[in-house]
């Protein structure tokens, strides 16, 4: 493997892998274009939760890619060397129902050079298109590896249907890349696509057994999983009024990873998870009653635990 500069100028608590983008979003209210991407709206918002993060990814060096910069910078989120990598900056137009779920089409292509971390952040997430669309989805897969008993790996598969193959062979890259994490974050409905017919308890139970440490199964308002290998616990969702649900995955697993980082001494106790799960929940409600991906700040997190 080829060593690159220096990834990290100064040490970064979480390191996120992964896509950035612009979202185009049609509405009844028009269209509007929001910077986006799974793991920049993870990076986005551990940002806005004080929380000392780099973003790795491959943009263009054009004006949306200047414009999702920005919205990294403004956050405090360190956009990593060798990320203006591409001829243009992908794209995701995403059309919004009256119930407020979106879906989505992409004009995206992800490479990434060759890297060696310099060193482990606390954190290393990834998810989503950069960890199966090649030729970007091995050089993140070798990125885990490298961090094998280094760090703590988070994953959120954050699934698109329209730029996988076939299913097999998303959930064969998919349980390739479980083994080298430590907790997995899926929605139901990207655990049922990969494993139809399965109980949400039970596709914990067989992410548990292929090596992650703990698995969290999100539900919209019918709550959370949260499961590891002695426990398997319900956190109860925070009840908002939907503008649109962008976002609230990526707000969920950024409050995750603050939590995580958060929970010192206590392991993954059934006291430490439904905290950390009842604090995600918080971040998402409040992400979903706003339009787009617009994560709570630290403060607005704390005052939502407060009431």
């Amino acid at each position: 493997m080829t060593s690159s500069p220096s990834l990290m100028p100064e040490p970064l608590d979480v390191v996120v892998v992964g896509e950035a983008l612009i979202d185009i979003v049609q509405s009844p209210a028009g269209q509007a274009e929001y910077p986006g991407g799974s793991p920049a709206n993870v990076a986005y918002g551990l940002g806005r939760l004080d929380v000392k993060a780099g973003l790795l990814t491959a943009i263009g060096k054009d004006q949306r890619g200047d414009a999702i910069a920005a919205h990294l910078h403004s956050a405090g989120v360190v956009l990593l060397p060798g990320s203006k990598s591409m001829g243009k900056t992908a794209t995701a137009t995403a059309r919004i129902a009256a119930d407020g779920s979106a879906d989505y089409t992409f004009d995206i292509e992800w490479a990434l050079a060759p890297l060696v971390l310099p060193y482990a952040p606390r954190i290393l997430h990834t998810g989503s298109i950069a960890t199966f669309l090649e030729p970007g989805a091995g050089v993140v897969r070798s990125l885990l590896e490298q961090a094998q008993g280094g760090c703590m790996v988070t994953y959120d598969p954050n699934i698109r249907t329209d730029l996988l193959g076939s299913h097999h062979e998303a959930l064969s890259l998919f349980e390739e890349i479980v083994p080298l994490t430590d907790v997995v974050r899926m929605s139901a409905s990207d655990a049922h696509w990969l494993y139809p017919g399965k109980a949400l308890e039970d596709i914990s139970s067989h992410l548990l057994s292929l090596g992650t440490t703990l698995a969290v199964m999100t539900q919209g308002a019918m709550g959370s999983l949260m499961a590891t290998r002695h426990i398997q616990l319900r956190v109860p969702a925070v009840p908002s009024t939907v503008a649109d649900t962008i976002g609230a995955g990526d707000s969920y697993m950024s409050a995750l990873i603050m939590g995580l980082l958060l929970r010192g001494s206590d392991g993954l106790a059934p006291t430490v998870l439904e905290r950390i799960g009842t604090i995600a929940s918080m971040a998402a409600s409040i992400t979903v009653g706003r339009p787009g991906a617009n994560p709570p700040t630290h403060r607005e997190l704390l005052a939502g635990m407060a009431r």
